[in-house]
């Protein structure tokens, strides 16, 4: 069972935005992990690389994840995935050019 595993084996296990939030007991409408489920994740891969040392026991190790990923939940809560630029594609802001030369195009 999940809950009796260590911190680490417990998210080998772990593969949706409702199976993290379900493991650390964070409250979440299925209707906006529906629209932000990647954003929720990466925001809270983002807050846990922040956080201070994750060395601890799990205990402790837990209680730094239920914070991140509550607080990765809640970003997008009364915000949206475009008006919170998680990935760097919301970053980018001129139409990006590829350069692809002539001789590459010949048929050999």
């Amino acid at each position: 069972m999940i809950d009796e595993c260590t911190l680490d084996d417990a998210l080998d296990e772990l593969e949706s935005a409702e199976d993290f939030l379900t493991y650390f007991d964070v409250t979440f409408d299925p209707s906006i992990v529906q629209v932000s489920r990647l954003h929720i994740l990466q925001r809270y891969h983002d807050y846990l690389a922040a956080a201070p040392g994750d060395d601890g026991d799990d205990e402790a190790r837990r209680a730094v994840h239920r914070r991140a990923l509550t607080q990765a939940y809640a970003d997008f809560v009364h915000s949206t995935p475009l008006d919170e630029k998680v990935f760097k594609v919301f970053h980018m802001h001129e139409p990006q050019i590829a350069i692809i030369p002539v001789e590459s195009l010949r048929i050999r």
